[in-house]
């Protein structure tokens, strides 16, 4: 499948906002947010207003890059949710957050998404017992995800969870860092999400 391999900090510079890939180091004064927070290129500091098409576009763009989705992956996920009942965007958000990867990163077991889906990839983690390496793989309430024992030593495991005070735990999640394993305990609200996002806009993008 098709990978963005250029410099992360550039996505973050074109969304003019933190999208937290590259783990501590967007924590840092290194972040290309602080130090030139502009578009990348040219003529980047001499862009002007976008249009409303513009302004959905980088929306889509900037929710697509933070959970490190293709476009396709991204569309079918969007389709899925409005086919379920209630309001797409939001549905659209949760189904983005109950992936794997990305629960693995809000657990706090990696610094970034891509890193946790890199851990996945390689069978460290389990879900009820059984080990999972699909990235995708949707998690439902009482779901229960951990760390196989043999990876539990290494270090850029060890590290994350040590860091992940700074980042907070989200509400629908519960963690136990001593046996390296956290629960999915419900689908989160749009208001538990707490994410610098305008989901509508990306409906509004699919929706002409």
């Amino acid at each position: 499948m098709a990978r963005y391999t250029e410099s992360q900090c550039r996505l973050c510079r074109r969304e003019a906002m933190k999208l937290y890939l590259k783990g501590d180091r967007c924590y840092s004064d290194k972040c290309a947010i602080e130090r030139r927070n502009y578009p990348p290129g040219q003529h980047g500091q001499n862009r002007g207003k976008l249009s409303d098409y513009g302004l959905q576009l980088r929306e889509k763009q900037k929710i697509k890059r933070m959970y490190g989705l293709v476009e396709k992956q991204f569309k079918s996920y969007f389709k899925e949710a409005d086919r379920q009942k209630g309001v797409t965007g939001t549905n659209f958000l949760v189904l983005l957050e109950r992936r794997l990867d990305n629960t693995v990163y809000r657990f706090g077991f990696a610094n970034s998404r891509s890193q946790a889906r890199q851990l996945v990839r390689h069978n460290h983690f389990l879900v009820n017992g059984k080990k999972v390496n699909i990235p995708s793989f949707l998690l439902r309430p009482g779901d229960s995800v951990s760390v196989v024992e043999g990876s539990r030593t290494l270090g850029i495991i060890n590290e994350s969870v040590a860091a992940m005070p700074r980042r907070g735990l989200p509400a629908w999640l519960e963690l136990d860092t001593a046996k390296f394993e956290g629960l999915f305990k419900g689908y989160p609200n749009r208001e538990e999400m707490n994410l610098p996002v305008q989901e509508q806009l990306v409906v509004e993008f699919y929706s002409k």
